[in-house]
């Protein structure tokens, strides 16, 4: 039996993992505490973002998949879009012109 570890347990590890290179992340919106679903907006500094979500893959394991890449105004657009049917969604801003998320880290799937 997988145990699962709260929303808002993974966001602070995950912050911390990305203060730790120093990269900076936000909690845009703060959503339900222990069962919130989770989109990651990168922003690259540049007027251009990718939006993340948690997927289950072909063998049910969940990981980070690419839900959008865009203009900064239009992932926004898709973020106020996902609020208005997910009141316990949390967002998440990362800022990093090269890119850098850690989302591709097996160890953040949990």
């Amino acid at each position: 039996m997988n145990a699962r570890i709260t929303t808002e347990f993974w966001i602070s590890a995950y912050r911390k993992r990305l203060q730790l290179l120093e990269i900076p992340a936000f909690v845009v919106k703060k959503g339900d505490n222990t069962a919130g679903s989770i989109l990651i907006k990168l922003n690259r500094l540049d007027g251009n973002a990718e939006l993340f979500h948690r997927t289950l893959n072909e063998n049910f394991d969940r990981e980070w998949s690419l839900f959008s890449a865009a203009s900064e105004t239009e992932i926004d657009n898709t973020i106020t879009q996902q609020l208005k049917f997910d009141a316990d969604l949390w967002v998440l801003e990362v800022e990093d012109k090269n890119g850098r998320h850690l989302l591709d880290d097996k160890s953040l799937n949990a």
